[in-house]
């Protein structure tokens, strides 16, 4: 999917009945997904929490039945949240309502369609129903967000219909290195496609399995043709700075503002970090007096890349 001139997406490397779904449709999904740059989207559990996030500046929430901290420590099944919890939380506060919902769990997608919520995250977060299968997001008409760790992974998910890329980092552990790592890979390949010529573009595609004209448009982009947010083990101001200094477009943070000594001041500190990502004078005044950040967790993985 790339965008053309006149602000149309057209969708790359689909054939059969889905080249045959209204460009104008998906084109509205991604314009909306653009109006959350330079934003904030927090996860919440409950409608008071929704409260907390709308009060901090929050550009949207983003539902879901436990937050990552809890299903990695608690090792439980997370599925999407119960629809009266969505629409609770939709009456409570004023700024857009996504949700989330398990990786190819297409009827859950069609629940959250037809609830209207704002968007939909196909999460990994999430206990997965179909981990072999993305759901075809191109055939729903509510906007979709994926995860991804690398530019083939983004561009597998934008192909299916995704109009908000974010990192998947390590959500719920509050360590910042991985969704580091994935910005990193991501914006790193983007740059090296603009050293490429046509044969080593064709060959490049090849080698990560997307279509040529989409990675082509990347390149006379500079930047993927949809928003891209950071994610996972965002856990204080600096983090969020961080991630947008390194070319994200937004932040995504829940068990960082939640399982910390103060959630509502960390929430407005993380928001005001997002805004004010190059200002280190504002960063060092927001960040002061926080209280304890939520704790972190040293993966089993992560002691092992540095013995």
């Amino acid at each position: 999917m790339a965008e053309d001139e006149s602000g149309v997406l057209t969708v790359y490397g689909v054939a059969g009945p889905l080249a045959q779904i209204d460009k104008t449709i998906f084109s509205g999904k991604a314009g909306r997904a653009k109006m959350f740059r330079g934003g904030v989207i927090i996860d919440v559990v409950t409608p008071d929490q929704a409260r907390i996030a709308e009060e901090a500046g929050a550009c949207a929430v983003m539902v879901l039945e436990n937050f990552a901290a809890d299903i990695r420590t608690l090792r439980i099944v997370s599925r999407m949240s119960d629809p009266k919890i969505i629409k609770d939380i939709k009456e409570a506060v004023n700024i857009p309502v996504f949700a989330k919902i398990r990786i190819g769990h297409f009827v859950e997608a069609q629940i959250l369609d037809q609830i209207g919520v704002h968007s939909i995250d196909e999460s990994e977060v999430l206990t997965p129903a179909d981990p072999e299968y993305h759901i075809n997001k191109l055939i729903i008409e509510t906007p979709f967000i994926c995860g991804c760790k690398n530019l083939s992974e983004a561009l597998s998910r934008i192909r299916e219909g995704a109009v908000m890329i974010r990192t998947k980092g390590e959500a719920g552990n509050g360590n910042i290195m991985e969704a580091v790592r994935q910005i990193r890979s991501i914006t790193g390949d983007i740059r090296r496609l603009s050293y490429m010529n046509d044969t080593e573009l064709d060959a490049f595609s090849r080698s990560i399995f997307a279509p040529y004209e989409l990675l082509k448009k990347i390149k006379e982009l500079g930047r993927l043709p949809v928003v891209q947010f950071g994610a996972g083990g965002i856990a204080t101001p600096a983090d969020a700075a961080m991630m947008m200094q390194l070319g994200c477009d937004g932040i995504i943070v829940g068990s960082g503002i939640f399982k910390t000594q103060d959630p509502g001041k960390t929430a407005k500190a993380i928001v005001q970090a997002a805004k004010h990502y190059n200002d280190p004078a504002i960063l060092a005044e927001v960040s002061y007096g926080l209280g304890s950040a939520m704790v972190g967790i040293i993966l089993d993985n992560d002691v092992a890349r540095f013995d």
